[in-house]
């Protein structure tokens, strides 16, 4: 690195690539002026200080969960997001004549729009094709006629650019349906500013939060006529979705509820929110859910993502939305050859920004120029298919495939359109502590703001995975950029719509839990408590078997047998070590530690520790705007301890204790978090009240499995203190009765204490208080969960620790524990039961806390 007086030199090593444009060096081969100004700060990083900060970004991005998901990935794997730490520098002079241009082409697009679904006058007047528009899936006959109030039905745009060799910036495609990207580029920002302040130093950076506060209004105004604290809602696919997590981060950060299409009904031709309370009305929808899967009732009919009877809505004007259904259709390529003429309809003048050279096939002269140079060209259909994957290199082609693709275009021209090769520019990326040229491309955002558009004052670009990759890609392994304009901030950016009075905006929403949310932080709450309890009673099996001494005591291997059998019994996974069938059972039983690997590690096996701890980050990411910085933090940490994990099969017992050891303090420190963290109202509550429900049936299963069989009297001493070290309660006990462990005793401390947080009687009263907070449905009646926990109480007062600690001889069991714990389980139970029904009125089966993947996507192809 060289000294930051005078002019940066050009780091050492940066071999740009002399076909394309070089973002950071000028024609001469020297340091561009914003470039020059930003070397300067880094320079006095020094390298090595650098490389430490690259580092600190994919670790603050990794533990704040920036995630996306992959194509296609069905079991929601989500992939770590990637930044380098050398942002995308724009000239205040370029971005001037960029941000006219793209409010042109905005302005331009939300004219297109209306008049598709309108007149239909560029049609009738022979500027655009009816066959590009008519055979385009995203033109949807359901939606005309449909349009938002006041001036623009596109009420959000975005458009990927690239630069050419020659230095020019051209729109390569444009983003209306739902463009995502933007809380990408937040975060980006967000983590940038926290990492490397320095870099700011002497450097005019805008800031991203002027158009954030313009959707903000755009969206408020867009209900104002509904109410005046409009309800506003983001319409989400699920967590199968590439980019749930700006989903789900956009909520945070805006304050608008993130919503599934179950937690949405029409009623009434109104839009309702499902919610603990009842049905709240529903203002506005930014929606990220595909045109077509909006509505089954009248778009896409197995369609399990949209809400029933949402176009008439839309149609009546009680609800906008943000884009309208239909949005798609101006994705289509095959309108780029038509926008200058579209731009001289509507406004007179020519586009200000170029669009990528495009042939649409349609058009017989057109056609004929792709068949004749289709290998220097990029051929597209004109609309994107469920792969995503839409576009194909001519270039890459063998000769069987390029003559097949040329007949596909000759027996239907209407769907292809050919496109010239960009050379990408190429701008400096941090690689193993050095400077390399990547190819670019640049994404920027615009929202509606009054009778125009505001655009964010950067964006989201994304580089290629390599210096000789031309493939641009995050799918791919590419990485993402802050964008910095080097610009002072205007005097004024913002239009203050005119209905939003001050009363209305400091109004809150809060609180308001749809019931897809409040099932999913329930069950978040009941795997929980699961993964912790079996996490601990794995260990104390295992602590028992290994430090027992089979040649010394019987009685050792007794418990032993015990306890791995009330294990299968506790954890579901049969047949386990119960298998009476099984001529190998005794020697399981003997030689137990395949089992227990196989019922700690087997991800594919029900009740196994892995299989448990799967459901719990998956029901976790399903609400992921719920948790706080830090534990999102604890939750990457367990993931990645189990990720390491390389060979389970040969993991000894000392490893397997160390790991449970582990994963028991992240549990505990995820449930500490969120008791400091989480605002007390429904989401607490139906969490809570999940650990509750699932701490009972719990400690219902393990005194079952391990205390009912009568056993001689030093197993049974063996089995009550594994009881009350696998609940953290040995220390209580000692504590409190300084005596000698024994039956009444322990279920005295485990069944009937007031004050043993891991009682019984204790869980029921905390049980009791959050189910007596949940709404009420009824003024007159008591609902069935009050019933139930009415017979709880009254079955645990009934009972007493000398009756049920009485031995039936005869049958070598003690009876009275045994139907006393039978028939509490099946009471709570009925609570469960009784609260879904109630409460998760949209549920079908466990399984739909989690969504498959579906379409949306646009930006991670």
């Amino acid at each position: 690195m060289v000294s930051n007086l005078g002019s940066a030199a050009v780091p050492p090593g940066y071999l740009s690539n002399q076909y394309s444009y070089d973002e950071m060096l000028g024609k001469d081969g020297h340091l561009r002026p914003h470039w020059d100004a930003f070397f300067k700060s880094l320079n006095q990083l020094g390298s090595g200080e650098l490389q430490n900060r690259n580092s600190e970004i994919s670790r603050l991005l990794k533990e704040n969960g920036v995630t996306y998901n992959i194509y296609g990935n069905s079991k929601v794997d989500n992939r770590d997001w990637n930044m380098d730490a050398v942002p995308f520098l724009i000239s205040k002079e370029e971005w001037e004549i960029t941000e006219a241009a793209l409010i042109q082409r905005a302005s331009l697009f939300n004219l297109l729009l209306q008049d598709i679904y309108g007149e239909q006058k560029l049609i009738k007047n022979g500027i655009i094709p009816l066959e590009l528009v008519y055979n385009h899936t995203g033109f949807l006959r359901q939606c005309a006629g449909i349009k938002l109030p006041g001036k623009h039905s596109l009420v959000l745009y975005s458009a990927d650019m690239a630069r050419s060799p020659d230095g020019k910036l051209w729109i390569i495609s444009d983003r209306t349906q739902a463009p995502s990207g933007s809380g990408y580029a937040l975060e980006n920002r967000t983590v940038m500013t926290r990492v490397l302040p320095e870099l700011f130093n002497g450097l005019k950076v805008r800031h991203l939060s002027p158009y954030f506060d313009t959707m903000s209004n755009a969206l408020n105004e867009l209900g104002a006529r509904h109410h005046q604290n409009p309800r506003i809602v983001i319409l989400t696919p699920g967590p199968g979705n590439e980019t749930y997590f700006e989903h789900s981060y956009l909520s945070s950060n805006l304050g608008y509820t993130l919503v599934q299409g179950h937690d949405l009904m029409v009623k009434h031709n109104f839009v309702w929110l499902k919610t603990l309370s009842g049905l709240e009305k529903v203002d506005v929808i930014i929606r990220r859910v595909d045109d077509i899967y909006c509505d089954p009732l009248e778009l896409k009919p197995d369609s399990q993502l949209g809400v029933a009877g949402l176009l008439q809505v839309i149609r009546s004007g009680n609800v906008s939305i943000a884009n309208p259904p239909g949005s798609s259709i101006l994705e289509n390529p095959g309108l780029m050859p038509f926008l200058q003429n579209v731009s001289k309809y509507f406004f007179g003048t020519s586009l200000l920004m170029p669009t990528i050279a495009s042939w649409w096939c349609g058009q017989p002269k057109e056609m004929k120029y792709v068949l004749n140079n289709i290998q220097s060209l990029v051929i597209k259909r004109i609309y994107r298919g469920i792969n995503k994957s839409t576009s194909v290199d001519g270039g890459s082609l063998s000769a069987a495939k390029l003559n097949e693709l040329k007949q596909q275009i000759i027996k239907r021209p209407f769907l292809f359109v050919g496109q010239e090769k960009i050379n990408l520019s190429s701008t400096p990326s941090l690689v193993n502590g050095k400077m390399e040229p990547h190819k670019t491309i640049f994404r920027s955002f615009l929202v509606s703001n009054g009778d125009s558009y505001t655009a964010m004052a950067g964006g989201l670009s994304r580089t290629s995975s390599d210096a000789l990759n031309f493939i641009v890609s995050n799918q791919s392994g590419g990485q993402s950029k802050d964008t910095w304009i080097i610009s002072p901030e205007p005097v004024q950016s913002i239009i203050l719509p005119k209905k939003f009075t001050e009363k209305a905006a400091v109004a809150s929403n809060g609180g308001v839990l749809p019931s897809n949310t409040a099932e999913n932080l329930f069950w978040v709450g009941r795997y929980t408590e699961r993964l912790l309890g079996n996490a601990r009673f794995h260990r104390t099996v295992i602590q028992t078997i290994a430090e027992g001494n089979r040649l010394m005591m019987e009685a050792d291997v007794q418990a032993e047998q015990v306890l791995l059998k009330a294990l299968t019994h506790y954890t579901f996974t049969y047949p386990g070590f119960i298998d009476e069938e099984d001529k190998d059972n005794e020697e399981k039983l003997k030689q137990p530690w395949p089992e227990i690997r196989d019922i700690l590690f087997n991800e594919t096996r029900a009740g196994s520790l892995k299989y448990d701890f799967v459901l719990f980050i998956r029901a976790v990411h399903a609400v992921r705007d719920h948790w706080s910085t830090d534990t999102w933090r604890v939750l990457r940490g367990m993931e990645e301890a189990w990720s390491t994990i390389k060979d389970p099969a040969t993991t000894g017992h000392l490893k397997m204790q160390h790991i449970l050891d582990s994963l028991v303090t992240s549990v505990v420190a995820f449930i500490g978090l969120n008791r400091e963290s989480i605002s007390r109202e429904q989401g607490w509550l139906m969490l809570d009240m999940g650990r509750k429900m699932e701490q009972c049936l719990l400690l219902t299963s393990m005194l079952r499995a391990t205390l009912v069989i009568k056993n001689d009297d030093l197993v049974d001493y063996k089995l009550q203190e594994a009881v009350l070290v696998s609940n953290e309660c040995l220390v209580n006990f000692r504590y409190k009765y300084r005596s000698l462990i024994q039956l009444p005793l322990v279920l005295d401390l485990m069944i009937f204490d007031p004050n043993n947080p891991r009682a019984l009687l204790y869980q029921l009263d905390r049980l009791k208080k959050s189910l007596a907070n949940l709404p009420k449905t009824t003024e007159t009646t008591l609902a069935a969960h009050d019933l139930f926990i009415i017979e709880a109480y009254q079955l645990i007062h009934s009972a007493s620790k000398e009756k049920l600690s009485l031995p039936d001889k005869a049958a070598g069991q003690y009876l009275n524990l045994d139907a006393f714990l039978s028939d509490m389980y099946d009471i709570l139970s009925g609570i469960q039961n009784a609260v879904s029904k109630t409460y998760f009125v949209h549920a079908q089966s466990q399984k739909q806390l989690f969504t498959t993947d579906t379409p949306e996507g646009d930006f991670f192809e």
